[in-house]
């Protein structure tokens, strides 16, 4: 049984949330077994490597790491289909600003004062 996520493989994504926030990229790979994706440039880390033939003194690698599925979002460009027109937006209408008619107020009769009471 597949598991089915929001994003594939080739999606532009956007990072929601974690140290990465806000970074975008190409999914590059999906780890479905550990529901994570490795996106193009963002949460780069260093790999240390040991000697091999290709490199004698060994190297330190920079290369993806992977974040979670749900750290991620598609990213607004990437919804789009490529043949599909824009919608125009409707300018928004300006509201006249009216002035408050102002009521008259009525003469209301005060209350009368209250005799304060003494301590005993």
């Amino acid at each position: 049984m597949a598991i089915h996520f929001h994003v594939k493989r080739g999606d532009t994504v956007e990072v929601i949330t974690g140290n990465h926030k806000g970074a975008t990229g190409k999914v590059l790979q999906i780890r479905a077994g550990k529901q994570q994706v490795i996106i193009e440039g963002v949460r780069m880390v260093k790999k240390h490597t040991k000697r091999s033939q290709d490199s004698p003194q060994g190297a330190i690698i920079e290369r993806e790491g992977p974040i979670h599925i749900s750290n991620v979002r598609v990213a607004e460009a990437a919804e789009k289909p490529k043949g599909a027109k824009a919608k125009a937006e409707k300018p928004a209408k300006a509201k006249a600003h009216k002035p408050k008619a102002e009521k008259p107020k009525a003469d209301k009769p005060k209350a009368a004062a209250k005799p304060k009471k003494k301590a005993a």
